[in-house]
This record gives structure tokens, sequence and C-alpha cells, in this order.
């Protein structure tokens, strides 16, 4: 057995951490958007709605687009 690792393996953790920044900066926005968080009410409400966005293309079309990148060819 070969000791290399799996690059299957660090590309699917690289997928997972994509989607995650995705959720996390989506999240972030909607904080932000709704002023609810005293810390963060000095941001404008345009902001988390850019960081709504931001986030919800790095969660759903990042990955596809990586995905369809690293896909080998037959």
């Amino acid at each position: 057995m070969t000791d290399s690792p799996d690059p299957a393996a660090a590309r699917f953790a690289v997928l997972q951490l994509v989607r995650l920044s995705g959720a996390v900066l989506a999240f972030a926005g909607v904080l932000i958007a709704s002023g609810n968080i005293s810390w963060l009410h000095r941001l404008p409400e345009a902001a988390g709605y850019v960081l709504i966005g931001a986030g919800l293309l790095d969660f759903f079309v990042a990955p596809l687009f990586l995905a369809r990148r690293w896909k080998s060819r037959p």
C-alpha cells in the first residue's frame, strides 16, 4: 500500500469548508441586516445584504464550480 494521501478526501474537505464559510457569511449578513446585535448596529444594513448574497453564492455555487473543475476526465 502507498502512504500517499487521497486527493479526493482533501477535495471533499475543501468543499465542506467552502460550504461552511458560505453559511457563516450568510448568517453574519442576517445578523447585520436585522440590526438586533448591538455591536453590529454600526454597520449599514446594505452590508448585511451583500454578505447574505456572497454567502449564498459561496454555499451553493462555489462547490459546484470546484467540483466541475476537479472532475477527472474519462
